[in-house]
């Protein structure tokens, strides 16, 4: 995903471009559960998100019904739908299956990592980090996810990428938001330069340490808990 388009629009602002209209609109709905802006227990419908975004109902509809299908939200007879809680077991589980696939693989990758495959990734944790500075999590999520899947891809792997981008989805990180304003935010959007760093190293053992702790923050920090330092 190169550049996509930003998703950033639960303030109210419109969303453009309608070749990728329900790609954004989507993006933009889950990525405010997944943070925690709209939080479990809130009812949103469609002709208030489709005028919150100034598009039409069909896109904010489809996105909807997405998100029904992954857990995020319940409908409610002539009502809209329900945000559900977080199920903290289901979280972990997929915690627990990242950790399986995600330090892995950056071990794997490191040995061969060079100058050109960090370029890209580069640019990537940079506007993690000034997502993470200007407090726009829709747009830190959004490179975060980017960063997460160009690593990976560069193992030549599509269903690795198939699957860990669908644990990714299902992910909540309703405690998010309470990280504006700390160091924890920083410190996490920092990690994905230092992760770099040790791929370019050729420090696999390095870079899966890191990550392990990088994806513990899900279930730590990005959920409200406290971690060890």
């Amino acid at each position: 995903m190169a550049n996509p388009p930003t998703a950033a629009h639960t303030a109210g602002g419109a969303i453009t471009k309608p070749s990728s209209l329900r790609a954004q609109v989507q993006r933009a709905i889950s990525a405010s559960i997944v943070s925690g802006e709209i939080p479990p227990g809130a009812v949103i419908s469609v002709p208030t998100l489709a005028a919150q975004f100034q598009v039409s109902a069909t896109p904010v509809r489809e996105a909807i019904l997405d998100l029904e299908k992954r857990g995020f939200v319940v409908a409610l007879r002539n009502k809209g739908f329900r945000v559900t809680d977080v199920d903290e077991d289901a979280l972990r589980q997929i915690v627990e299956v990242r950790r399986l696939l995600e330090p892995e693989a950056m071990y794997r990758l490191a040995p061969d990592f060079g100058k050109r495959d960090a370029k890209q990734a580069r640019r990537l944790a940079d506007r993690i980090v000034r997502g993470a500075r200007d407090e726009d999590l829709n747009a830190y999520l959004a490179a975060d996810h980017e960063f997460h899947l160009t690593l990976l891809a560069m193992l030549g792997n599509p269903l690795l990428v198939e699957l860990v981008s669908d644990l990714r989805e299902r992910t909540r990180l309703v405690g998010l938001r309470t990280l504006l304003h700390t160091e924890e935010l920083n410190i996490s959007a920092e990690e994905h330069h230092r992760i770099l760093d040790l791929l370019e190293a050729h420090d696999a053992d390095g870079v899966r340490t890191l990550m392990e702790r990088h994806i513990g923050h899900v279930v730590g920090w990005w959920s409200g808990q406290r971690e060890d330092s």
